[in-house]
């Protein structure tokens, strides 16, 4: 069974390769293991709307995971993710797929106020859809995942809500850049005003023993953001300050299949989804 999956990962990969990979894993999506809400406005930009994914299960009190996509804060759409979406309410997670805001329409830090709305929006609002707000947490991938942390770690931007990361239950960063000034990457340099960067722009620097735990993920040979400068070392300073943080590394995936192994023709590749499914269901 296992070489049977494998050679249709295989086939998949070969896929992902001569074409569009999110179009390719879209196609292979389920379409029967959720219930879709989409294009909840969150704002009143065409940008700031959030697909709802329930799952099917009559199951009360649903663990609520928000995340959010990367693209270099650049690019990317909430529909391309719906396999994420798809992943997580499989599994008895109602999900919550947000936009945001990009460049150049926005710099930074105004896509993370549109995060923090979107998760203000998720916390006032997921109740009726039968989403448990004791158990909410934030989640994101690469850029996204940059996000996600900014909303755990630095309280200024859910304070322009009136909330703040109390109402976390924990986050969840999947090949995150954590600490990455000077930007190298020429399309991230707009985004953050290089070479004048502001230094409160890292979340490296609004670590604190009240953040919220952490589940910390990435790949080995991630050649986009690097796994022990971002991963690792955030990893460590969490844990000095006293912080429950889980971190796992893999070897079989890069930056962008991590992600993709959400979908259920890649899961062979690595346990993300067991790792995130663990996590969100520990008291």
């Amino acid at each position: 069974m296992k070489g049977l999956l494998a050679v249709l990962g295989g086939v998949v990969l070969a896929a992902l390769a001569a074409c569009s990979p999110l179009k390719v894993v879209d196609r292979l999506t389920p379409t029967d293991s959720y219930r879709l809400t989409a294009g909840v406005a969150y704002g009143n930009d065409p940008r700031q709307q959030l697909d709802i994914y329930q799952p099917l299960k009559p199951l009360p009190d649903h663990p609520v995971v928000v995340f959010f996509y990367g693209g270099t804060w650049n690019s990317g759409s909430r529909q391309q993710y719906r396999f994420v979406g798809e992943a997580l309410a499989s599994r008895g997670i109602l999900a919550v797929v947000a936009d945001y805001r990009l460049y150049p329409q926005v710099r930074y830090p105004d896509f993370l106020k549109d995060n923090a709305s979107a998760l203000a929006w998720t916390y006032r609002h997921i109740e009726p859809y039968g989403g448990n707000l004791k158990r909410l947490f934030v989640m994101g991938h690469s850029s996204g995942a940059y996000n996600a942390a900014m909303m755990a770690l630095d309280p200024r931007w859910l304070a322009t809500e009136g909330l703040t990361p109390a109402i976390l239950h924990g986050w969840i960063g999947l090949a995150g850049p954590y600490d990455f000034l000077p930007i190298e990457n020429p399309e991230a340099k707009p985004v953050f005003f290089s070479p004048h960067e502001p230094p409160d722009s890292q979340p490296i620097n609004h670590l604190s023993a009240g953040a919220p735990p952490a589940l910390l993920i990435a790949a080995n040979s991630d050649s986009l953001v690097n796994p022990t400068r971002n991963t690792r070392h955030l990893a460590l300073r969490l844990r000095e300050l006293g912080v429950p943080v889980q971190d796992f590394y893999y070897d079989r995936i890069n930056h962008v299949t991590l992600v993709g192994s959400l979908a259920k023709p890649l899961r062979w590749m690595a346990p993300v989804l067991p790792d995130i499914v663990g996590f969100v269901s520990q008291p």
